[in-house]
């Protein structure tokens, strides 16, 4: 009788030990937090979870983005693994936090034209189009600014991409304040 009472315990205790692990471990791994890198669309987000397309809307709606087409750099995004988007707060990171250590450093070693709010605007553009990633590509567009490789001639060193982005703005927009401005409207600079 002794012996019952003590496997009893035994069982119901190992049991629950079981069960709250198995319930922890569903738990864990019911969400996948997922951070916009360059290059990233809702559509290429849906194919690496779903396989398929099926999840664009999902995504949308759940992390209150309000048009498909514009996703940033650095934008977490919660995506439950058996493919179904839940809540999150879609605020994009601030560039600094977005951009790796390397590309930091890139950055502090290239100094700009640019000076008050066009420094702002610049620095903003730049942090939207590619996190401040000298390195950043997005098919034929390279770089901190997204420039088209046809621009850079093939130097895409981090001076180049200064240069030619501020010869960009200016000969198309003026100004980057201007550019800031087209960007916002527009989703592109």
């Amino acid at each position: 009788m002794f012996m019952k009472k003590n496997f009893k315990k035994i069982t119901a205790a190992l049991g629950a030990v079981a069960f709250g692990v198995a319930a922890t471990a569903t738990v864990a791994n019911a969400d996948t937090l997922y951070t916009v890198q360059s290059g990233d669309t809702l559509s290429s987000i849906s194919q690496k979870f779903a396989n398929d397309n099926s999840l664009v809307q999902t995504l949308a709606q759940q992390n209150n983005i309000q048009d498909i087409n514009k996703i940033y750099v650095g934008q977490q995004l919660v995506v439950k693994t058996d493919g179904q988007a839940t809540d999150v707060q879609t605020t994009a990171q601030p560039a600094a936090q977005a951009t790796t250590q390397s590309a930091a450093a890139q950055t502090s070693q290239t100094t700009s034209t640019a000076y008050g709010s066009e420094a702002d605007a610049k620095a903003w553009i730049a942090a939207h189009e590619s996190g401040n990633n000298y390195g950043a590509r997005n098919g034929q567009y390279i770089g901190k600014y997204q420039l088209s490789a046809a621009y850079l001639n093939g130097d895409y060193s981090p001076a180049n991409q200064e240069r030619v982005a501020d010869q960009y703005v200016a000969g198309r927009y003026g100004s980057w304040t201007n550019a800031k401005q087209h960007w916002l409207s527009n989703g592109w600079y």
